[in-house]
């Protein structure tokens, strides 16, 4: 897992490298055979990235106008920024146009939620922005190739449709079940801390292999004619930096600066995971030669995202102070105050942790016990691990919403010698945990 994880926070190197790779055993080796594992390899790229998808944000109350303002840009501004640079690069060439229309049809990805929170933007909208942007550039797609490009080249309407619904809803229909039985079966708290970060390193590889495979497909031709990816890049450039600056302009002008990121990050990064299995799995043939140019965009958009974050101070304004919501790790352990000491120690032991919310019958947090309230219990009275946890003398709790300013707490925590404290939510449900951790690794991130 280690090395997924590595391999996935550095795609601006492992990309290229993947493309070398694949260049190196087209060339040398018959690459046909690869076509037979397009289809398990879209597969293995795209489930496990809507394992994480929060479809139910989707629902949550939010700033319409800023959604509206982002799909506008999403689906009128930059698809045509596309088809024309489409034009202008590759006016014989309509599979290369099609490539371009295709990386610039499909907004937002995992990078988008990421990339927002390292700006600190507002991470809920862009949950919403991936999700409608994700399912309203599926549905519309088909629509925008047969109309842009159908007079040029054939579009297969229908295969079109039918890939989209085996490589997009499908996935996200099983990835939404799977989500909601490992919550079920694990909890929130479990979830978020051990289980979440396993799906995207593994969407990771699936997108390397299919741009290795992309690669050996077209290596021979790539070999006589290595000009061929600049060609890709120039049009790629020009359509990300467009992109940007009339983000940029409408965020930071028209929106506060939350929500303004949001946008920036909402509309510039492109679901280049979806154009790629689109791309590899309708197109036969062809399809290989337009996931080169997603395989290019794939450096582009990672190396513009990273620099981009390093500017956001300057152009939107310093960052307001932490909030809750901010740091918190979502999810809570808890244990029913009516457990027995033995079960609170398996827990302690099965999820790696120090502390547990305890709730009364009604469900309402009555306190903390972590390892050494315990641990002195255990020495002081008894060591009979059959005794309840009611018995023990449990940590004043403190609970925070996710509004409350960081310094605030940290300053609660302070004076009440507690070192965990909950966060509820708009709706005054516990939602997450901070820690004295949680600081120290917020100090870490801001140096």
């Amino acid at each position: 897992m280690k090395i997924l994880q590595f391999l996935q926070k550095n795609l601006v190197f492992t990309i290229p490298a993947f493309m070398v790779l694949g260049l190196i055993y087209g060339a040398n080796i018959d690459a046909v055979r690869l076509k037979t594992t397009i289809l398990p390899l879209t597969f293995l790229m795209v489930y496990p990235m809507m394992v994480n998808l929060n479809i139910k944000k989707v629902f949550s109350k939010g700033d319409n106008k800023v959604q509206v303002t982002t799909q506008l840009v999403n689906f009128i501004l930059i698809p045509f920024i596309g088809y024309i640079l489409g034009r202008l690069f590759f006016p014989e060439n309509p599979i290369l146009m099609l490539g371009l229309l295709l990386t610039s049809l499909l907004p937002t990805s995992g990078m988008t939620i990421s990339w927002t929170g390292f700006a600190k933007g507002n991470m809920v909208e862009a949950v919403k922005m991936t999700v409608i942007g994700l399912i309203l550039g599926s549905a519309i797609t088909p629509l925008y190739l047969q109309l842009l490009l159908g007079a040029k080249i054939e579009i297969p309407l229908a295969k079109v449709f039918q890939q989209i619904i085996v490589v997009v809803f499908l996935p996200m229909l099983f990835g939404y079940i799977t989500q909601q039985f490992i919550i079920k079966k694990y909890g929130m708290a479990k979830y978020q801390k051990d289980i979440k970060n396993i799906f995207p390193p593994i969407s990771t590889l699936g997108v390397l292999s299919i741009v290795f495979v992309a690669m050996a497909l077209k290596a021979k031709s790539i070999v006589a004619d290595p000009t061929v990816l600049i060609k890709y890049a120039i049009p790629l450039a020009i359509l990300y930096i467009a992109n940007f600056a009339i983000s940029t302009l409408i965020g930071k002008y028209f929106f506060t600066r939350a929500n303004g990121i949001a946008l920036v990050y909402g509309s510039v990064l492109r679901n280049l995971s979806i154009a790629l299995a689109i791309a590899m799995t309708v197109f036969g043939s062809e399809g290989s030669e337009i996931a080169l140019i997603i395989a290019v965009a794939y450096i582009i958009q990672t190396q513009s995202a990273a620099w981009y974050v390093k500017f956001t101070n300057v152009i939107f304004g310093q960052a307001p102070p932490d909030v809750a919501g901010d740091v918190m790790s979502k999810g809570v352990f808890t244990i029913n105050y009516d457990k027995s000491i033995k079960e609170a120690i398996e827990l302690f032991e099965e999820e790696h942790i120090h502390s547990l919310v305890v709730m009364d019958s009604t469900n309402k947090p009555i306190g903390i016990l972590n390892t050494r309230n315990l641990f002195d219990h255990i020495i002081n009275n008894s060591t009979d691990i059959s005794q309840k946890i009611s018995d023990i003398d449990l940590k004043p709790i403190l609970i925070f919403n996710e509004t409350d300013p960081l310094i605030l707490i940290g300053k609660e925590m302070k004076d009440n010698n507690v070192y965990k404290v909950l966060v509820k939510d708009a709706k005054q449900q516990l939602c997450g945990v901070i820690t004295e951790t949680t600081y120290f690794k917020r100090i870490v991130k801001s140096k």
